[in-house]
């Protein structure tokens, strides 16, 4: 009678791991799901990009209340476009390069901004706060510091090797996937990586 309940117990357990893991879907299978009616799917890709896509577009903008508003542009366009989708490609990729193209839109609008309004071109363009943690006060200076400069160093990039680098070494994205985003060759797109991160050492050296 045991050994039959000691069988029960570890099938139980068993059908309940596998039904954990059919809970837990993949993008595509997510954005699937989205198409058909499933709101709750949008929810959670939602929940799952939402703080991704606002690190990669505060390093192209580099001022957090637009990048706050290019997500959530890109977030609408996702529950508004989401028949424009279709599984010959990783979600992932669909939907960084929506946020990519709203970055560089902005850009180009800042940018000419910039020309008839020198004033934008103040300090405050490189200020930039790390949340506060428990740390001793020199400790935050200092990484405020190191921040700014790693963000005035990414800033100063052309914007073909801006992107990619965000792109590889902040959302670790692979070369593969990055190639489609920009639409390059995946040679080119190692190339423009390693020129970005010798500019990027080359300017970050004194922080080392």
């Amino acid at each position: 009678m045991s050994q039959m309940n000691h069988y029960s117990a570890n099938s139980f357990s068993r059908s309940s791991q596998h039904m954990d893991k059919e809970f837990v879907y993949t993008d595509e299978e997510l954005i699937a799901r989205f198409q058909n009616g499933d709101e709750q799917a949008y929810v959670e890709l939602v929940n799952r990009y939402r703080d991704r896509l606002m690190t990669f577009v505060y390093r192209f903008v580099n001022d957090e209340v637009i990048a706050e508003d290019i997500v959530q542009d890109t977030l609408v366009k996702l529950y508004t476009h989401k028949d424009y989708y279709r599984n010959i490609a990783k979600f992932s990729t669909w939907i960084y390069t929506i946020a990519g193209n709203l970055a560089k839109t902005e850009l180009r609008k800042k940018k000419r901004r910039k020309v008839t309004n020198l004033s934008d071109m103040g300090s405050e363009d490189w200020e930039y706060q790390i949340p506060a943690v428990e740390r001793d006060t020199g400790e935050i200076v200092q990484g405020q510091f190191a921040e700014q400069q790693i963000q005035k160093a990414i800033q100063s990039l052309p914007l073909h090797f801006r992107t990619v680098v965000i792109l590889r070494d902040i959302q670790e994205l692979s070369y593969e996937e990055i190639s489609k985003i920009v639409e390059v060759p995946l040679g080119t797109v190692k190339s423009r990586i390693n020129r970005a991160r010798l500019q990027l050492q080359e300017m970050l050296k004194e922080l080392r």
